[in-house]
C-alpha cells in the first residue's frame, strides 16, 4: 500500500473546536465517514516510523508490579503480592507505582511521535481539546489505531487492570467485560479542570505520565468521602496510578503551572452496564479473578 491513505488523512479538515465541544452532528459524521481511512493511515504511519518507535511492552512497567502480576497469573493463590503494592490513599481509592519512572521518557517519546503524526485524533468530548487528548479504544471514532499501541493498550487492560480491579473491588467482576481509554493533557492555557462527577465505569484507572522533574502545580484530583462529606485531595507523581470505582465522586482542580499528562482506562459491563449501587463485596475464588472474559466485545462507548 502506498502512502496515499496517510496523505489523505493528513489533508482532512478537522471539525472546529466549538463544533466538537457542542457535539454537532457534523462531528460524528466526520469521524464515521473517515474511520476506515484513519485506520489505514495509522498502519501506514507505523510502518513508515518503525525505526523511530520504541517497543511498547511490559518493560515500561514498574518491575515489582509486573513481577507480582506475572506470578499471580501463573499462581493465582499468590495474588496477595499484587494487592500489597496498592496503598489505600482515600476511601476505596488505591495508588501504586505503575510505570517505571526511568522508562517514562520512552513512552512519552512514542506519544510525541503520535502527536506529530498529523493524523486526526478525536479528543475526549468536554474534557480536553488540545495536543495530548485522544481516544484510545477501537470503540471510539477517531481513536489511536496504530497496531502496536492497540496491542499494548489491550495488554494493560487485560493483563493488569482487570484482575487488579477484581482483587480490590470484587463486586465489579462481570461488569468489566468492556473497555474505554483516553488520554488527557492539562495546561493552564487550555481546559484546566473537571468539575465534581462520577464515571460511567465500574472501575477507573488513572495513570500519570509526567516525567521525573516535569513539575506542575495545582491539578490535584479530589475524591469525595461520603462518610465525612469532605474532599480528599491527591496529587500525582510520575508513573503513579490511582484506581477507584467509577461511582466515587471526584474532581480535577485547575492546573496553575506546568503540564499534566495522564492515561485513563475504564472497565464496564456489556452495553455499559454498571454494578448496582448496593452491590456488596463478594468472595471470589482467586483462579476466577485471573481469567479473561469470554463474552464478545461490543461497540458501545459511553462518549
Amino acid at each position: 500500500m502506498s502512502l496515499k491513505q496517510l496523505q489523505r488523512a493528513r489533508a482532512l479538515d478537522l471539525p472546529s473546536r466549538a463544533a466538537m465541544l457542542y457535539r454537532e452532528p457534523s462531528v460524528q459524521q466526520f469521524w464515521n465517514k473517515n474511520r476506515e481511512l484513519l485506520s489505514h493511515a495509522w498502519k501506514e504511519w507505523e510502518g513508515d516510523e518503525k525505526g523511530n518507535l520504541i517497543p511498547l511492552d511490559s518493560s515500561l512497567l514498574n518491575k515489582d508490579l509486573n513481577n507480582a502480576v506475572m506470578l499471580a497469573w501463573e499462581h493465582p493463590e499468590k495474588e496477595l503480592g499484587v494487592q500489597e503494592l496498592w496503598q489505600e490513599v482515600a476511601p476505596d481509592v488505591f495508588q501504586c507505582q505503575f510505570f517505571d519512572p526511568d522508562r517514562l521518557a520512552d513512552l512519552r517519546g512514542y506519544l510525541d511521535h503520535v502527536w506529530d503524526a498529523q493524523i486526526p485524533l478525536r479528543p475526549p468530548y468536554g474534557i480536553v481539546l488540545n495536543r495530548g487528548g485522544a481516544m484510545l479504544d477501537r470503540r471510539s471514532e477517531g481513536y489511536l489505531a496504530a497496531p502496536s499501541f492497540q496491542a499494548f493498550y489491550g495488554e494493560l487492560l487485560n493483563t493488569y487492570m482487570r484482575p487488579i480491579a477484581r482483587l480490590l473491588f470484587p463486586e465489579t467482576m462481570g461488569y468489566d467485560t468492556q473497555t474505554l481509554g483516553f488520554s488527557i493533557h492539562y495546561q493552564p492555557s487550555t481546559d484546566a479542570s473537571i468539575q465534581l462527577h462520577t464515571d460511567a465505569s465500574a472501575v477507573t484507572l488513572n495513570i500519570n505520565l509526567n516525567l521525573p522533574g516535569e513539575e506542575f502545580t495545582g491539578s490535584s484530583v479530589d475524591f469525595f468521602d461520603p462518610t465525612t462529606n469532605k474532599m480528599n485531595g491527591l496529587n500525582f507523581k510520575p508513573g503513579i496510578a490511582m484506581i477507584h470505582r467509577g461511582r466515587v465522586a471526584h474532581a480535577a482542580q485547575p492546573i496553575t503551572s506546568g503540564q499534566r499528562t495522564n492515561l485513563i482506562f475504564w472497565l464496564y459491563g456489556d452495553r455499559g452496564q454498571l454494578p448496582p449501587q448496593s452491590a456488596a463485596r463478594v468472595a471470589i475464588d482467586a483462579k476466577k479473578r485471573w481469567t479473561l472474559p469470554t463474552v464478545a466485545l461490543d461497540d458501545y462507548a459511553p462518549f
